[in-house]
């Protein structure tokens, strides 16, 4: 009996002092896990532009193209890199691209190329360029093979789409688009756009 009582006072006192304490401990541990988690997730603009699986990709063929394993893609990590895919590259391209980083090319900085690749710039407008130029005639684009265009291949436009965007565009009375207008209209910054706007 007196074994009894003892587990007793002994379950009663491990009670009490789990039930008080225990909730007051749980808590900062939580607390502290979705701190760290946000810490973790907001640390680098970077990483916030891809979803985990596209990190996990890049950080696989990261440490495929860090032949050294040093953390670093060198021009030696490169030249590796392309002997493994049977492409040649002379030491002006590699040095190119290198110089493409601000800094040694870690993990880091190589999703920051490829943030700075995929969020757009002057790249763009290039793009854009060459295509509409590629349906250029002396100046002139024959509106419907640009209609035809817009609504079979790519991300393909609707009619009523195509429409709205012929509204915003200079055509002559032969429905052929001034080339030129349309490409500065599509190429032109947001800061142009508003200065014409104040100016009007």
């Amino acid at each position: 009996m007196a074994d009894d009582k003892k587990v007793k006072k002994t379950k009663k006192k491990k009670e009490e002092e789990g039930d008080a304490p225990a909730p007051a401990e749980e808590a900062p541990k939580r607390a502290s896990t979705r701190e760290s988690k946000k810490a973790k997730r907001s640390g680098s603009n970077v990483f916030s532009m891809f979803s985990q699986k596209q990190i996990a990709e890049f950080k696989e063929a990261f440490q495929m193209m860090d032949a050294d394993k040093d953390g670093i893609i060198s021009k030696n990590d490169l030249r590796a890199t392309y002997d493994a895919v049977g492409r040649l590259a002379n030491d002006k391209e590699m040095e190119e691209m290198l110089k493409e980083a601000s800094g040694p090319i870690n993990f880091t900085m190589l999703l920051t190329l490829f943030a700075n690749r995929m969020s757009g710039s002057a790249d763009d407008d290039d793009v854009v360029i060459n295509a509409f130029k590629s349906f250029d005639e002396n100046g002139k684009i024959d509106g419907e093979k640009l209609r035809h265009a817009l609504m079979t291949w790519g991300e393909k436009f609707t009619s009523d789409e195509v429409d709205d965007a012929y509204d915003q565009m200079v055509i002559d009375g032969s429905g052929r688009i001034d080339t030129g207008k349309l490409i500065s209209m599509l190429t032109a910054s947001a800061e142009d756009e508003e200065g014409e706007g104040e100016a009007a």
